[in-house]
């Protein structure tokens, strides 16, 4: 069942809000509908505020999401949150960025399990004259739930 709201009120050409949900026949091929104005929902989404399977927008919500603010499985923007990020600030699972957070993270400043940083400082050395002491400083560290 194919559902389609645009309001009346427009802003610059653009529909407020504008809702555009496609078919989908029992047996037969999905119709994909496009949604644009200020608040954008549908399968196909754009404008200042997208939420859809595919969202283009200032602040998109979806599947793939493409916007400053992006929120979704695939997020793609300056501020990324999702399960694969990719922005200046990202946050996910796997995440690259200027600064990222995730459990695979690569970036400028990053923080995760598996966290690799363009930006990183060697610890100095040590200062005893022990050649046989351990640098706790470099190290790797291993966690252990218990």
């Amino acid at each position: 069942m194919a559902m389609e709201f645009r309001s009346p009120q427009t802003w610059r050409g653009m529909p407020l809000v504008h809702v555009a949900i496609g078919a989908r026949p029992a047996g037969g091929r999905r119709s994909i509908a496009h949604a644009r104005g200020i608040i954008a929902v549908g399968d196909t989404a754009q404008g200042v505020i997208a939420v859809g399977d595919t969202a283009q927008g200032v602040i998109a919500v979806g599947v793939v999401a493409l916007g400053v603010v992006a929120v979704g499985p695939v997020a793609i923007g300056v501020v990324a949150l999702g399960v694969a990020a990719l922005g200046i600030v990202s946050v996910g699972v796997v995440t690259v960025g200027v600064v990222a957070a995730g459990v695979v993270a690569l970036g400028l400043r990053v923080a995760g399990v598996v966290a690799a940083g363009a930006l990183l400082r060697a610890a100095p050395p040590l200062s005893t004259g022990d050649s046989n002491a351990i640098d706790t400083r470099r190290a790797p560290r291993v966690y252990c739930a218990q």
